[in-house]
């Protein structure tokens, strides 16, 4: 490459943070294979095959695979590896370079690939797990992870908790993190909420009385049995969910004990407090558990994340990959939209994506989808294949599929698609358009999406949802979503400025909610729809039927999919909620409850747990076990 093509490529890459690749050609060239073997309704030899190679032809369906990204690389090499806090101008500093080895380094490669991240702590990270992978040549290599702190606890009847860069290899392991004094400060905390040891083996074995750390809060001391073994494994259990991302495992005993030393009137102990609880609270904030994440707990040895963004009749799908919890690969592929797809046109791409990619591909051990595909029968085929397929609503697993979602969404048309919009809608450039979605089952667990895009991409910081009242009408339900959004902007509640354009999931009736919602506050924002069935986009001046290519169409489809998908996945989130789950399971009790979360850690993990895994439970006989299974 030279400065020209280096410029050239970098002015169509985004100013997110994110992480760069310079590649050199193998010299193998793309290549295209037909499956032979794999997922359901598939005879052997049949069309509609995955492909490696980018140009492939669509299968009979409408839906075949092409990759435009690392799986196209064949034998290409990795020459470099870099992260970058913007990387359009990270990667056009390379047009010239200052050292004679990056100038070399460019001179080589043929083409650069870059993965998008939502913070600068996940660069740091996914660059590091890159570097390890790959070994680039003109990268200055990481011999291990020992340069980043990692939280293990051993694996000792009482476990031990500590930060270290060298952990053992029974431990179960967090991190790696980036600020050894966040970790320690949070170790600290973790220890004084739940009393877990961090001696040595050589002073916790022949104790006859506890040392000074019980003396001091810091240790329940179970080497003496001053608390018995049930008790502190419960306590680890609760240590481990702080760093599974579930921050109030550790930040709501801080809080409620800020607040007693505060009424205390022990103003010092409560100020020391609430610099603790700050920290904690921030702890999961920058996002790097969701690059790197504890090695001993991950159930699944290798788990891919899948993310999908339309535009028209094409689709992209971004795969993120993740090995013993590091994610160490990630790649994009297009298709069309199945010919045969309903309303849910995501659900039908990855249905058809599924089959296709993975029937000539080892199967992953976890399959994480931004939503369910429709097909039953590819979920029974991955089930019968021992693949577990998990739509995560919150935690770690759903940070993953946002960033899968936002390198697909990476692939959007160069076209000027806002000012294309306000020309087709006679209004002001939408530079900020403001989507809205209402999810429920049948009138329960009823909930609204407000989801932010600005310049045609999404900016999940001005995401919001709301609780709605539970009743089993659309449009009123729409109405009272966009009236609260009205009333915090009029009211100047809402910290976000004004958009330019709201979009409605929906057709005419959720318009004219939503306009009569706009009229009653005053609040003086433009208003379209965009329904499911037919495409057609819904305003005030009339009906809107633009060709399926038209980018001003697909920028308003990607805020309608993402709208309706952020309001599913806290519907789910709500459905599983304890309240609404085990709350009504016979013999499940407030303590019952409380030992089930302690022992599974979540709603989901008591679903997927087993008769003879509840029984394991205190207090939970072969009714209640049954009873909960039959609940779930």
């Amino acid at each position: 490459m030279d400065a020209a093509d280096v410029r050239e490529r970098a002015a169509d890459l985004p100013t997110d943070p994110g992480v760069y690749q310079f590649y050199e050609s193998g010299g193998t060239g793309s290549r295209s294979e037909p499956a032979t073997t794999g997922g359901p309704g598939r005879a052997d030899g049949g069309s509609g095959a995955a492909t490696d190679g980018v140009g492939a032809a669509a299968d009979d369906a409408g839906a075949g695979v092409t990759s435009d990204d690392a799986d196209a690389a064949g034998d290409d090499r990795v020459l470099y590896v870099g992260k970058a806090v913007s990387l359009r101008d990270r990667v056009r500093s390379y047009a010239d370079p200052r050292s004679e080895r990056i100038r070399s380094m460019v001179r080589r490669a043929d083409r650069i690939d870059v993965a998008v991240t939502d913070t600068e702590t996940q660069a740091l990270l996914l660059e590091a797990n890159l570097i390890k992978r790959h070994a680039p040549r003109y990268n200055v290599r990481l011999k291990d992870d020992k340069s980043y702190p990692l939280v293990q606890f051993t694996a000792h009847a009482a476990p031990r908790i500590e930060v270290t860069r060298d952990p053992a290899e029974s431990a179960t392991v967090f991190g790696p993190y980036t600020s050894v004094g966040t970790v320690e400060t949070v170790v600290k905390a973790i220890r004084e909420t739940y009393g877990l040891r961090g001696c040595s083996d050589h002073k916790y074995r022949g104790r006859d009385r506890p040392c000074l750390d019980y003396e001091m809060g810091l240790c329940s001391a179970p080497c003496t049995g001053e608390v018995d073994a049930e008790t502190y494994r419960e306590d680890v259990a609760s240590a481990r969910r702080f760093f599974e991302g579930e921050t109030g495992a550790l930040a709501d005993p801080l809080r409620r004990e800020m607040e007693t030393a505060a009424q205390d009137r022990e103003f010092e102990r409560a100020a020391n407090l609430r610099d603790r609880l700050d920290v904690v609270e921030s702890f999961h904030g920058g996002g790097g558990e969701a690059v790197a994440a504890h090695e001993g707990t991950d159930r699944e040895e290798a788990t891919d994340v899948l993310g999908t963004a339309l535009e028209g009749d094409a689709a992209t799908v971004a795969r993120l990959h993740a090995e013993r919890g590091q994610l160490v690969d990630r790649s994009r592929h297009r298709l069309d939209v199945p010919s045969e797809a309903g309303t849910d046109r995501t659900a039908a791409v990855l249905s058809a994506f599924l089959v296709q990619y993975y029937a000539e591909r080892e199967l992953p051990d976890a399959v994480l989808l931004p939503e369910r595909p429709d097909d039953d029968e590819v979920l029974a085929w991955l089930d019968a294949e021992g693949v577990a397929v998990r739509v995560p609503g919150a935690g770690r697993e759903a940070k993953l599929v946002d960033l899968a979602l936002k390198n697909a969404r990476r692939g959007a048309s160069g076209d000027d698609e806002l000012g294309a919009l306000a020309d087709a809608l006679s209004v002001p450039r939408p530079e900020r358009i403001e989507g809205f979605d209402v999810s429920h089952a049948q009138g329960k667990a009823v909930v609204g999406s407000d989801v932010l895009f600005v310049d045609g991409s999404a900016e999940t910081a001005g995401y919001r949802r709301k609780k709605l009242p539970e009743r089993n009408d659309d449009y009123a339900n729409m109405r009272a979503l966009v009236a609260w959004r009205a009333e915090r902007a009029v009211e100047g509640r809402d910290d976000r400025p004004d958009p330019d354009l709201l979009l409605i999931d929906g057709g005419e009736g959720q318009l004219g909610a939503a306009l009569d919602a706009l009229d009653e506050t005053g609040w003086d924002v433009p208003a379209v729809a965009l329904a499911k069935e037919e495409e057609l986009v819904l305003s005030a001046d009339g009906v809107h039927d633009w060709p399926s290519d038209a980018p001003h169409l697909h920028v308003l489809q990607r805020v309608r999919d993402e709208a309706h998908r952020f309001a599913v996945q806290y519907h789910q989130t709500l459905r599983d909620d304890v309240s609404t789950v085990l709350e009504d399971v016979p013999g499940v009790g407030p303590e019952t409850r409380k030992r089930l979360l302690r022992r599974f850690g979540s709603v989901e993990n008591v679903r997927a747990a087993s008769v003879d895994d509840l029984l394991d439970v205190p207090g939970v006989g072969v009714k209640t076990a049954e009873a909960i299974e039959k609940r779930l």
